[in-house]
């Protein structure tokens, strides 16, 4: 029988809210506390982000404040900044390609719930966020369950992407679409 983090990694429907799952995320937050607030000045600042976001490369700076639900299924690859006030609600993967910038604010959510009221009582399922490699995810943006956004890519400022962003392009807006294609040769 598998347990509800199991479920959970596996986007699973699972009980978010027991003592599993609370003990869980309980687990982080006074590793947060120190990234939050007690070592950002200090030698011991990176040392403190390998050790909320161990599957991440070691050279990902996190900008304070930063927030996230279990640090492990955050899975960045080498040159990624995250500026402050980011959310990384990560009960299911969330990958990050190299050299992408994610401005102040953004949002990264994995786990949906159900829209039957009794369902939702009861139970949450969480699907991977993938961003390319190259991207700047602009400020106060948010990203949906589920979403992939291809390499190259730029989402423009308070942008809502709730369905996929294919490479090279400019999306915009709530519900995010593509305006413009990128990098395209001339």
């Amino acid at each position: 029988m598998k347990t509800e983090k199991e479920k959970m990694a596996a986007g699973e429907r699972y009980w978010a809210h027991g003592e599993e799952m609370i003990g869980h995320r309980a687990k982080i937050k006074p590793i947060l506390h120190k990234l939050n607030v007690t070592e950002y000045y200090t030698d011991k600042f990176h040392d403190v982000i390998n050790e909320l976001c161990p599957n991440s490369a070691k050279d990902l700076h996190l900008e304070p404040p930063f927030f996230c639900d279990y640090g492990e299924f955050i899975y960045a690859e080498e040159n990624v900044f995250i500026n402050t006030g980011a959310v990384i609600l990560d009960g299911g993967t969330v990958k990050i390609g190299a050299n992408t910038l994610i401005a102040p604010g953004v949002h990264i959510y994995t786990a949906g719930h159900p829209l039957d009221i009794e369902d939702r009582k009861q139970w949450e399922a969480c699907k991977p966020v993938v961003i390319g490699k190259d991207c700047w995810i602009g400020g106060h943006s948010t990203i949906c369950p589920g979403v992939t956004i291809g390499d190259r890519s730029v989402i423009g400022a308070g942008a809502v992407v709730t369905k996929d962003v294919p490479a090279d392009s400019l999306a915009v807006g709530n519900p995010a679409r593509v305006v413009k294609k990128l990098n395209q040769s001339k």
